[in-house]
């Protein structure tokens, strides 16, 4: 087998929206790439920030990484374990999973989501609106909705300024988006209360919304039961489920999951998220946190699993670093080319 090389580089990606959730604002984020060859393929993953982690990650990711250049020879499954057990950071470990998968995809000149023995996604991508006043929710839905066609959109709540103010923007939301068609789905990103979550779900059930994400914060899923219990619409936990323990660990207080490869350090552990959900009946869905189109191709792979799918940020960059994949009919779809098919265009290599 020919030795493997690795190499990392950081690029900063700006958002055409900057976007509000929850827990703050961003415009901007720096991104990790990380590149494995053999001499002959090279595959490229990458590793988006989520709110929170330090932004010279990206810059020191190939200390992080170096313990693990040893063990590139190994499988991904081994290679991941040792990442944790080093305790390597789980965007970096991500970006690299991804790449190493993207490098086995291409070397059996298959597509990822074929390597895997995976379908390809069937299910509509959501596009997002922030929480942002009811005037540039208004002006904004449909512009994003008529930037690309989509066909669903996630509206995020939980916002600082009170309930009331979610109300309004979801009843903008729905205004704007109904000449479109459009599907409504909303996520909290844990900025509720238990009271007001029960409220605010039979509230949202009576005005078009599909199901509600993370309705209360992270490490707060002991307050979970009596919410799930008197729920008028189904619960994906997001922030709460990062690996497969989490799903085992939560699972009856919810009724589906959203994976994030980002959350659980790559596609590796993010099989095992998918497959433990199943196991216990459980809803799928995966989401992005700010990838390009590289790191997006990389849970496109993944999509067909799933029962919703939220891959829309590479359609808020300005200018959009990535290019790869195809968008049809709603539907984010990878290409039928070997590897994952996500690559950066010539300008933004480093």
């Amino acid at each position: 087998m020919p030795e493997l090389s690795l190499r990392t580089f950081a690029l900063d990606v700006h958002k055409l929206f900057a976007l509000t959730i929850s827990r703050g604002t961003s415009g901007t984020t720096r991104n990790l790439f990380v590149e494995v060859s053999d001499g002959v393929h090279t595959g490229i993953g990458e590793g988006a920030p989520p709110t929170g982690l330090p932004g010279d990650f990206a810059d020191t990711a190939d200390q992080a990484l170096a313990p693990l250049v040893p063990y590139l020879h190994q499988s991904p499954h081994e290679i991941w374990a040792k990442g944790m057990e080093l305790g390597i950071e789980v965007v970096a470990l991500a970006a690299l999973d991804c790449a190493i998968w993207d490098l086995l995809a291409k070397r059996a000149g298959m597509p990822l989501y074929q390597f895997l023995g995976l379908p390809k996604p069937k299910a509509i991508t959501t596009v997002t609106i922030g929480i942002e006043p009811e005037e540039i929710v208004r002006e904004r839905v449909p512009l994003i909705l008529q930037m690309n066609g989509a066909k669903a959109l996630k509206v995020k709540l939980g916002s600082p300024a009170g309930r009331d103010h979610d109300k309004a923007i979801w009843s903008t939301a729905r205004e704007m988006a109904e000449p479109f068609g459009a599907k409504l789905r909303a996520d909290a990103n844990g900025g509720w209360a238990p009271g007001e979550a029960i409220d605010m779900m039979k509230w949202l059930a009576e005005r078009d919304c599909e199901y509600v994400e993370q309705p209360l914060v992270k490490d707060s899923e002991d307050e979970l039961p009596p919410v799930f219990a008197q729920r008028a619409l189904p619960i994906y936990l997001d922030e709460s489920i990062r690996v497969s323990a989490h799903v085992a660990k939560f699972y009856d207080r919810c009724d589906g999951v959203n994976l994030k490869l980002m959350k659980s350090g790559g596609i590796t552990e993010g099989l095992r998220v998918l497959s433990i959900a199943r196991a216990h009946g459980l809803g799928t869905m995966i989401g992005c946190m700010c990838e390009t189109q590289v790191g997006i191709a990389q849970s496109a792979a993944l999509s067909g699993l799933c029962d919703f799918v939220d891959l829309d940020t590479h359609f808020n960059h300005n200018p959009e670093p990535g290019a790869g994949l195809e968008f049809i009919d709603g539907v984010v779809v990878p290409r039928d080319v070997p590897g994952h098919g996500g690559y950066l265009l010539d300008e933004f290599l480093v």
